[in-house]
């Protein structure tokens, strides 16, 4: 039974001038990005799609995106359909929709569609994939000191609900002197014959570290092929933090499960984020939120499980925000325009000035990597004889927004972007040159 037939079995009519399924992303990519085109690597243009205010310079982005003006055109194009006719527009897209957005999402990110999921954030997609995988008492989890309290709480709760242990392991005493070599080493190390799950963070927000995930997995698949396929290792990464900043398939990046929010350096709508998983990670995995999928017609029994795409499977279900998760193939688009490449050498081209001018002032030490290959778009630091949050209290009157690091050792934080410009840079920079 095809998606429409079963919506008119339920009794659902769907009006004759409502939109085709799928057609309502081409249409408000039509709308949005109409006036709103810029050229690959055209940052002024590009910041100009933001209303973000001129008052303060803008150096904590990362933490919550502003809509650019394509985003915020299909959000408000669905906003306002929905308010004008809510049970029509939801009915006539909701079972086609999620998977339209799944493609565009793997038009950035790579993979299959079919093995993406959707979600509202990084800590639900980290919970989802935590809470989810098939593991028994006994069993290991091993994670790393270095990651977010997301990460922290929700193997936490599935440790207290299963028996499963969680053991962690430090990567790198300092963050400044991190190297490959020592990674690698220290998680082999780490690993003991219980572990089944690797739980690591691509880019630290605690250090700015960027991990050499390639290198882990590399060395995870080692050890795997000296085990039996009941004592595989799973590695998952919450890669919020790379994601939007990277030039990265994330199907070749080497993990099984790749977890990041979309409202971040995607400049995706609030409320949205991705889960990819490859073949062998979902085989391992359970569904924790029903499903608002082709699941449903499972459930009535005119669909044969297997017949539903993983991703869509996995997806939570219920009443979302769904003019944001349905706008979120603007900010894919968006960023395909600019050029992942072009992306990346920016964000790395602006954070190696923050770096390298930190490091010339006697006042300041640095945490972060000056290395690109394992640093990413945050800069960690400390002020002598200031606190960090008294930096970022200082900065902001200076007409600077930054941010401090929200660990039990927290440090003052850069996050420079793509909205940011070299003398952006160098005001900040003098800022803190002449603190004290």
């Amino acid at each position: 039974m095809q998606r429409r037939e079963f919506l008119n079995s339920l009794g659902f009519g769907i009006g004759a001038s409502l939109l085709a399924p799928g057609s309502v992303i081409a249409q408000s990519a039509d709308m949005s990005m109409e006036g709103a085109i810029v050229r690959a690597g055209d940052w002024k243009a590009l910041r100009k799609l933001f209303p973000l205010t001129h008052d303060y310079i803008q150096l904590s982005t990362f933490l919550l995106a502003s809509h650019p003006k394509p985003v915020a055109d299909a959000i408000e194009k669905h906003r306002r359909a929905f308010d004008e006719n809510p049970s029509d527009y939801w009915h006539d897209n909701y079972l086609t929709i999620d998977s339209e957005i799944s493609k565009s999402a793997a038009q950035y990110m790579g993979g299959k569609s079919e093995n993406i999921a959707l979600t509202d954030s990084t800590t639900m997609g980290l919970a989802m994939v935590y809470s989810g995988l098939k593991l028994q008492a006994g069993d290991e989890i091993l994670q790393t000191v270095h990651d977010h309290y997301s990460t922290d709480m929700s193997l936490a709760h599935r440790a207290n609900r299963s028996g499963v242990k969680i053991q962690r392991i430090s990567l790198y005493d300092d963050p400044a002197k991190v190297s490959i070599k020592d990674v690698v080493a220290r998680l082999e190390q780490g690993i003991n014959r219980d572990t089944r799950v690797f739980a690591a963070t691509w880019v630290h927000s605690s250090t700015g570290v960027k991990l050499p995930i390639r290198a882990m997995a590399d060395a995870i698949k080692r050890i795997n092929k000296t085990r039996k396929s009941t004592q595989q290792i799973l590695f998952c990464v919450d890669g919020v933090h790379g994601f939007g900043i990277e030039n990265q398939d994330v199907s070749e990046l080497g993990c099984d499960f790749f977890i990041a929010g979309t409202h971040k350096w995607i400049f995706g709508p609030r409320g949205t984020g991705v889960i990819w998983g490859n073949d062998k990670a979902w085989e391992q995995s359970e569904a924790v939120i029903p499903s608002f999928s082709d699941s449903y017609t499972v459930w009535m029994g005119l669909m044969q499980q297997e017949q539903v795409p993983v991703g869509e499977h996995m997806s939570p279900g219920g009443f979302h925000s769904f003019e944001h998760r349905w706008a979120l193939p603007e900010a894919f688009k968006l960023h395909l325009q600019l050029g992942k490449k072009n992306v990346q050498n920016r964000i790395h081209q602006l954070n190696q000035q923050t770096k390298h001018g930190l490091a010339k002032m006697p006042n300041v030490t640095l945490y972060t990597p000056d290395s690109s290959e394992l640093s990413s778009g945050l800069v960690c630091f400390d002020v002598r004889g200031v606190d960090p949050e008294s930096v970022v209290k200082r900065m902001h009157d200076k007409g600077i927004i930054m941010s401090s690091t929200p660990y039990r050792t927290s440090y003052a934080r850069f996050a420079p972007s793509l909205i940011n410009n070299e003398q952006e840079i160098e005001t900040a920079l003098a800022e803190i040159s002449a603190m004290s």
